[in-house]
């Protein structure tokens, strides 16, 4: 294996990418929802009607100019999607100089890090990378997985990430809160979300949680179903 697969927090962060093409303003989009403080966006082209989404977040700030060395001042991670070789070359031995996380799109010898296939559903992120071997056949995978990973999956992400603080906030120790939330992820739970059991769901829940809890159940489950639009 390659690269070592991280998941990066650009909460507060400053990005920049180089080149507000198609790919460029997915780019900034995805950029934008991770919570990134600011994103400088440069193209030599001034932006049409197809920018106009990508450029009205609030993080965003465009610039029609060319790169330079300077634009990487402070910035935390950055992305080139332009179809200068020169300039992507430039672009990466920079980053590389200042310890800068650098992708240079469908290029990765220049990069620090890949961009993996991406398969998400609310906060649940599946990655898939076959190590810049075959984006193709990643985009392949990240199909089947949308075939595979019904709503169901989101709706128990929802249930467990609102039930996570309740259950260690009773102070039960590792080793029991650890039990609990691996018996409910292994139930029938999942299948009962599924067919919009809230019954079923609810009786689940009071099996597995401590009584204190219990009364909490039929919250989790509205909130979860209310997610899978069951």
């Amino acid at each position: 294996m390659r690269y070592y697969p991280i998941y990066v927090n650009l909460q507060g962060k400053r990005c920049l990418v180089v080149g507000a093409g198609q790919v460029g303003r997915r780019k900034i989009a995805t950029l934008a929802a991770c919570g990134a403080a600011e994103i400088l966006v440069l193209d030599m082209i001034a932006p049409d009607e197809s920018c106009a989404e990508a450029l009205a977040h609030p993080a965003v700030v465009f610039a029609c100019r060319p790169f330079a060395p300077a634009d990487l001042d402070g910035r935390f991670l950055v992305i080139a999607s332009t179809d200068d070789e020169a300039l992507n070359w430039e672009i990466s031995r920079e980053c590389e100089k200042r310890g800068i996380l650098c992708n240079i799109v469908d290029q990765p010898e220049k990069c620090s890090f890949i961009v993996p296939a991406l398969y998400t559903q609310g906060d649940l992120t599946v990655a898939i990378s076959t190590g810049g071997g075959s984006p193709a056949l990643a985009r392949k995978i990240r199909q089947g997985l949308g075939e595979f990973l019904g709503s169901e999956y989101g709706a128990l992400l929802v249930l467990m990430s609102t039930l996570r603080p309740m259950v260690l906030g009773l102070g039960l120790g590792t080793t029991e809160n650890s039990r609990i939330f691996r018996e409910l992820v292994n139930s029938s739970l999942i299948e009962d979300l599924k067919r919009g059991d809230a019954a079923a769901a609810e009786a689940v829940l009071r099996d597995f949680l401590p009584a204190s809890l219990h009364g909490e159940a039929s919250g989790l489950v509205s909130g979860a179903l209310a997610h899978a639009g069951a």
